[in-house]
């Protein structure tokens, strides 16, 4: 059995060492939001925070989590940071097909946790490891800037 924190809460899982991570969140706890892109750590879309940190969920051994935090969309949607996100990706039309927003808002709430007023450059690079097939990146990068401003202090 492995044990871990889901979303605020301790789960425990009878997955295999070896099982994705993605896989376990997507058919044992119905979290929908992970969103399996490329199973390769490619692409972004499962994206989770794992211990403070922006990780691909496809790249994740179950056996590796044990005593582990794991922040998914559906969780962090719940503060008032991913409000403060969600508003300013409106605010500028981020949002086209919406496979790679989990990820992205994910990537956000990263970023400005790092550095509360990041660079052009630094929210580029923060986004990296997210593709968006919809957007070109202008509009999520405009988002970004715009969160840090207007949430200047929860970060």
């Amino acid at each position: 059995m492995i044990k871990f924190i889901l979303n605020g809460k301790e789960v425990a899982s009878n997955s295999k060492a070896n099982e994705r991570l993605l896989d376990v969140l997507r058919n044992e706890f119905r979290i929908t939001g992970v969103k399996c892109g490329c199973k390769e750590g490619e692409c972004g879309a499962c994206s989770i925070i794992l211990d403070g940190r922006l990780v691909n969920s496809c790249m994740v051994a179950m056996g590796s989590i044990e005593g582990s935090t794991v922040v998914t969309i559906e969780g962090f949607r719940e503060t008032e940071r991913f409000a403060v996100i969600d508003k300013a990706y409106a605010s500028v039309s981020a949002v086209q097909c919406g496979f790679c927003i989990p990820g992205m808002i994910l990537a956000t709430e990263c970023i400005l946790k790092k550095n509360p007023n990041p660079t052009e450059a630094e929210i580029r690079e923060g986004i990296s490891g997210n593709l968006c097939r919809c957007t070109g990146y202008n509009a999520i990068v405009k988002a970004i800037g715009i969160a840090a401003k207007e949430g200047k202090g929860l970060w």
